[in-house]
């Protein structure tokens, strides 16, 4: 696939179509045109299975064929002028229909509801949450080659339905340059005299791609769940934990230029907008804060920038230092036209005496900061504060008190130590509890744990599930 057409093609294949306009058909056609139809038919594939990440590949391959002969067909010479129209709407009238092959996206009855193009620019505007377990495993080499003289066509098609679904908030550049470098690799190797040490040699050169698409779609997944704003205090939290000893100074320039990087590169369509940006930042990093913290000056001696990153990026928050109790923002403080540098430094201030992952402080500072600062259209702010922050307080301290008992040894112990405590823990909580109820009460906890407690934990699943083992467990 031609890199300079992939935006050409994603922003005319996002949007058009379903919309049916003829400057929509006339790039879409251009691009069949330019592509080819093998092409275009894999670009489909991996933008439809981004798109619809929880159908299935049979669902999916048949959206597609459907997309490429009604594009082939009407982009033909001497075809109707209103066969691309009428053609999208049939699809999209198919679409609605309860035994339907395609593909259902959560918000697909609504649009059902809709007519016309209205209908056909309400499903181009879907789109799934972040995956934020990824269920992609590679086969082994031998399972590969396997599938892959059997038809390699079925092959990559497959894969590159389950990679795209898996990996789908990704930026699309690095996706479509993945994907490529990956079946070109199984391409060569599985026709190879040495497949295994072929295997070998070609996944240490597309090593380097493979980790920015997959750390990509980490940060941008997160970037999606939280949006800009939420995403900037992640990422302040988490450095804030990761290195309690700098200043704010250190650590908000660095929070905001990963953000800002985030927010250019997840939808940018030039392929190396995080590979250029990423190594960028790794320098400011290094700058920064490996004076700062012994951690952040070893990850500042790996061996290149991606390496680096991954190792900041991975870091676990620091044991925080003493430090006196952090106040909550006065009126003066939120009122004022310089709200947000008070809830930078309160965020900062609390999350560096605070050993908890960011997934719990974000959870429970943004109504916390919102509440108060609603006091500041009232007709008396001080008295509003005077009343809700005493409030507030007990219950940020609570929530912060439940936090730190259920993620309580997880980060200081391997999985199998952090077990051992734990069962120690609600044995002592629940002594009548029987062996069975006791595995059981060990078992949801721990998954919790593995899945929350560590600092990169995903944020939608986390959100949903914190409040329930808070009330579930701590109630046990």
């Amino acid at each position: 696939m031609k890199r300079v057409l992939v935006l050409l093609l994603a922003v005319a294949f996002g949007h058009a179509l379903e919309r049916g306009r003829d400057y929509e058909k006339d790039k879409v056609c251009k691009e069949l045109a330019i592509l080819g139809k093998e092409d275009f038919r894999s670009l489909s594939l991996i933008l439809y299975s981004r798109k619809f990440a929880s159908g299935t590949f049979e669902q999916v391959s048949q959206l597609v064929k459907e997309v490429v002969s009604l594009t082939e067909d009407c982009c033909a010479e001497g075809a109707n002028p209103n066969c691309y129209d009428a053609r999208t709407t049939a699809l999209s009238i198919k679409s609605c229909e309860s035994d339907s092959p395609f593909p259902v996206h959560p918000g697909t009855p609504e649009c059902c509801t809709k007519e016309g193009l209205e209908r056909k620019l309400c499903m181009a505007a879907l789109n799934h949450q972040p995956q934020e377990f990824p269920t992609y495993v590679e086969p082994t080499n031998n399972e590969i080659c396997e599938t892959f003289r059997k038809d390699p066509k079925e092959f990559a098609d497959q894969f590159l339905y389950e990679y795209s679904s898996n990996y789908g908030q990704a930026p699309l550049p690095l996706l479509i340059s993945y994907t490529k470098s990956y079946l070109s690799m199984v391409g060569s190797c599985c026709t190879s005299a040495s497949p295994t040490v072929c295997f070998l040699k070609e996944r240490l050169q597309i090593k380097h791609l493979s980790l920015l698409t997959t750390m990509s779609n980490r940060v941008c997944s997160q970037y999606a769940a939280y949006g800009k704003e939420k995403s900037r205090l992640s990422h302040l939290i988490k450095l804030a934990q990761k290195v309690p000893t700098a200043n704010l100074e250190d650590v908000l320039p660095l929070a905001e230029d990963v953000t800002n990087i985030i927010s250019r590169c997840c939808e940018s369509t030039a392929e190396d907008c995080m590979a250029k940006e990423l190594p960028e930042h790794t320098i400011k990093i290094c700058d920064n804060l490996s004076t700062k913290n012994s951690k952040f000056e070893d990850c500042c001696q790996e061996k290149t920038p991606m390496d680096i990153f991954m190792c900041t990026y991975f870091m676990p928050a620091a044991q925080p230092p003493e430090l006196p109790d952090v106040e909550l923002p006065t009126n003066k403080d939120l009122c004022n036209q310089r709200q947000t540098k008070v809830v930078d430094q309160y965020t900062f201030e609390l999350s560096r005496k605070t050993h908890i992952p960011e997934v719990f402080l974000s959870k429970i500072l943004e109504p916390t900061l919102k509440s108060l600062s609603e006091c500041c259209d009232s007709q008396d702010s001080a008295a509003c504060f005077n009343a809700k922050g005493p409030l507030l307080k007990k219950e940020l301290t609570s929530f912060i008190e439940k936090g730190q008992e259920i993620c309580a040894d997880y980060s200081e112990n391997t999985f199998t130590e952090y077990k051992k405590k734990l069962t120690e823990r609600l044995r002592a909580k629940s002594p009548d509890a029987t062996p069975e109820e006791l595995a059981a009460l060990v078992d949801k906890h721990s998954d919790f744990a593995s899945k929350c407690c560590s600092i990169n934990a995903p944020p939608l699943y986390c959100d949903s599930q914190i409040d329930a083992t808070m009330k579930d467990i701590l109630q046990s």
